[in-house]
Formats: C-alpha cells, sequence, structure tokens
C-alpha cells in the first residue's frame, strides 16, 4: 500500500525523540497513511537550517527555538509553528567530580534538590575568589540555557557575571568535562548518563527539581509546509500521540530503549537510556537515585503546546537579553504555539485534553484533577524557589525578574 502523505522529519540523538521513532518504529505513523522519514542531525543549528530551506517539513526540536526564529533573532529562520509539544522533563545539570565534591562539602543535597544544590554551588563559587566556573547548553534558544539561569539566578548566582555559560552540541559535553573545557553542562538524556557512567561526572538537580511538568523539545512545523499540508500535519499529530502512549506504558520501556540505541537514532547502549525512561537515574559514581516524573512522554497533557509554555520563554529571551519586550513580540510568541490545531487533530481519538490553552505555571503543588470528567490530571508545576508565572500578566513578570 502507498502512503498517502510523506513527511520528513528531522532530529537529533536524545531520548526526548522517542515519540517519533516509535511513531515510525512501531506502526503508527503508517496506521494513519503516513511514510514517515526520520533524518538524524548534529546540531540544533543545522536543524533549524533545514527546516528553513524544507529540507525538513517538521523536526524534533528546542521549545524556544520556533519563537526565537518567528521573532527574527536566528537566520536563516523558517516561519514556524508548534502544535504538539514531545514531552516534559528529561533534562539534568551535570558537573564534574570535583565541582561535586566541593558541592558536597558545602552541603548539596544527595537527593538532588535544586535548591540545596543551588545554595552550595553558590558557596563553591564565593570560595573560588573570582574563578568562574564555565558551563556548556546546547543552544542559546533552549530550554537548557533557561532552566539553567533560572536555577542559577534564584541561587543567588549571576549566570553572566559568576559564571561562564558557553553552547556545544550535546554529544560532545560529556568529553568537554573530562577534558576540562567546562565543569557541568545543562542537557537531555543519554548525555548526563553517559557522562556519570564514563566521565566520572556527578548529577547536580535536574530539570524535574528546578520546574516541575516543564515544557522540552517541541515538534517544529514549517508553517508554509502546514498551510499546504493540514490533513498530514492532522494525521502525523495522531500519529505521534498514539506513540506518546505506547511510549509511556512501562512494559514498553526496554523495547523502546532498545530501538532507541540503534544506529539510525540515539546510537548509544541500552544501560545508558533505560534510566531515563525508567526514573532510577545514575547520579554519580555507584550510586543510583529514583526521580519521579523525570521523562514524561504523555501524562499530564505532556504532548499539549501550552501557550503559557510559550510566554515563559519569551519572558526568559527578555530577561537575558535575547529581544526587547513589545506588545508584538509577546503576541508572536503567544501565536507560536498552537493548541488549536492539537485539539482538532485529536478530536478523532477521543483525547482528554485542557479545556485552557494556558495555566498560571508554578500553581499546583500536587496531582490535580481537571476537566469535568476528572480524566486529566495535571501537576504538580511548581518552580523549586516558589515562583509563580501568569500568562495574563507578562509586563508583571517581567518587571519582578528584572529586579532580581
Amino acid at each position: 500500500m502507498t502512503s498517502t502523505h510523506q513527511i520528513t522529519a528531522g532530529f537529533l540523538p536524545l531520548l526526548d525523540s522517542a515519540i517519533l521513532v516509535a511513531a515510525k518504529e512501531k506502526g503508527f505513523a503508517a496506521e494513519q497513511d503516513i511514510e514517515l522519514r526520520l533524518v538524524r542531525e548534529r546540531s540544533w543549528a543545522t536543524i533549524r537550517d533545514r527546516l528553513a530551506v524544507s529540507h525538513f517539513d517538521v523536526a524534533h526540536i528546542l521549545g524556544p527555538m520556533p519563537i526565537a526564529c518567528n521573532l527574527g533573532l536566528t537566520a536563516p529562520a523558517p516561519r514556524m509553528i508548534v502544535p504538539m509539544a514531545l514531552g516534559l522533563g528529561g533534562n539534568a545539570v551535570t558537573v564534574s567530580a570535583d565541582v561535586w565534591s566541593e558541592m558536597a562539602a558545602c552541603g548539596a543535597s544527595p537527593d538532588l534538590d535544586a535548591h540545596a544544590s543551588g545554595l552550595a554551588l553558590r558557596r563553591v563559587i564565593d570560595n573560588r575568589n573570582g574563578e568562574r566556573l564555565r558551563f556548556g547548553v546546547v543552544h542559546p534558544y533552549s530550554g537548557h540555557n533557561y532552566e539553567l539561569r533560572y536555577w542559577l539566578s534564584a541561587s543567588g548566582i549571576d549566570p553572566d557575571k559568576d559564571v561562564e555559560i558557553g553552547v556545544l552540541p550535546p554529544p560532545d559535553m560529556a568529553d568537554a568535562l573530562t577534558s576540562g573545557l567546562i565543569d557541568g553542562y545543562c542537557a537531555g538524556e543519554p548525555w548526563n548518563t553517559l557522562g556519570v557512567l564514563h566521565n566520572r561526572a556527578h548529577l547536580a538537580t535536574v530539570k524535574a527539581a528546578i520546574w516541575k511538568s516543564s515544557p522540552e523539545k517541541v515538534l517544529g512545523v514549517n508553517s508554509r509546509w502546514a498551510d499546504g499540508h493540514p490533513e498530514a500535519l492532522a494525521a502525523l499529530l495522531r500519529a505521534l500521540y498514539t506513540a506518546s502512549r505506547w511510549c509511556a506504558d512501562i512494559r514498553n520501556h526496554e523495547e523502546l530503549a532498545k530501538l532507541l540505541a540503534k544506529p539510525a537514532y540515539v546510537d548509544q547502549p541500552l544501560e545508558s537510556l533505560l534510566p531515563a525512561l525508567t526514573g532510577l537515574l545514575h547520579i554519580g559514581g555507584k550510586e543510583t537515585l529514583s526521580i519521579k516524573d523525570f521523562f514524561v512522554p504523555n501524562a499530564k497533557a505532556a504532548t499539549f503546546p501550552w501557550k503559557s509554555h510559550a510566554l515563559w520563554f519569551y519572558t526568559q529571551m527578555v530577561r537575558w537579553g535575547h529581544i526587547r519586550h513589545t506588545t508584538e513580540h509577546q503576541q508572536i510568541a503567544n501565536d507560536t504555539y498552537r493548541p488549536d490545531i492539537y485539539r482538532s487533530a485529536l478530536k478523532a481519538l477521543d483525547v482528554s485534553m485542557p479545556a485552557a490553552s494556558s495555566k498560571v505555571e508554578g500553581a499546583l503543588k500536587v496531582e490535580t484533577p481537571v476537566g469535568s470528567s476528572g480524566a486529566l490530571t495535571l501537576g504538580p508545576d511548581g518552580f523549586f524557589d516558589g515562583g509563580l508565572f501568569d500568562p495574563d500578566d507578562v509586563d508583571s513578570y517581567i518587571a519582578s525578574q528584572a529586579r532580581r
């Protein structure tokens, strides 16, 4: 049978490409009459560029990057939309063995509590008398950069003065740590686990501790392609949602890890991929720690493209000098994420979806049933410092961050 829709998707070798890989390998794309071609790339800049020139129709991409493209912060830049997220969490902040030893001596929490670890890191920096630690992130317009900066700043560390933050491709992070080029990094899996297993690294904290139920990768779509192929896009969203359900089932985790381990995908050993899927992470030496909701592919509306996520990313772009705050810029960020397309595409699957397109981030302190049926549970979604982000009051939030 010839598939109706031919779709080319770019991705990076990361665990959170799982939904795309499962959609292809488990036949969920074919069930929607999609011939899905996955193309692995090495850097996010290449993903962006190939979307711009229509080599890719869609891509596994950093949550803030489509917003940055639409704001004209990066070129060549396609006009992009985000009709779906690809999961929640999945990142960690990893440091060298020497830095962790210093942090532990200064009170870092063995359970990777973001507050205790952040205060310990601040003491380490204070003890170094002006010698700046160097951290790697995967891209300036990445959740990694913004969550690292948020964690540092809320811990009393100025990300632009007290440390250095540079950009490295995810596969290079652990080796850069070993060689001494950097002292730590914020990256997605499996690169934290590989650093711990092979490069004497230690986890300092995790994304799930900095901001619970927080966004990470999304499906970035060239808007020209989306406008010309609405049925294909809707079919792809249905395939990816079905794949997210399969990925979330613990009975499938070993098979999923084996799929991702293939040379065409993440191309790393099974033992480096299973920890993030199970939540039992290697944190340093022979230590492991069970971390709830480290990577969430389906539960808690994990694939829903919240406009409040887009606007929080936008506020961080403003905070760190990437863009000037204007009503027009805020509207562009808001309009990049498209829950309307998500709802329309998934209506046929009878999926429980949020009634609202935005929420107050950090307001849910416990898991909370929502909707008339209570079939959907959200939260907790709190920031580690107790902060709240109200997407209806962006001006006040930006002003409050400027004073910190």
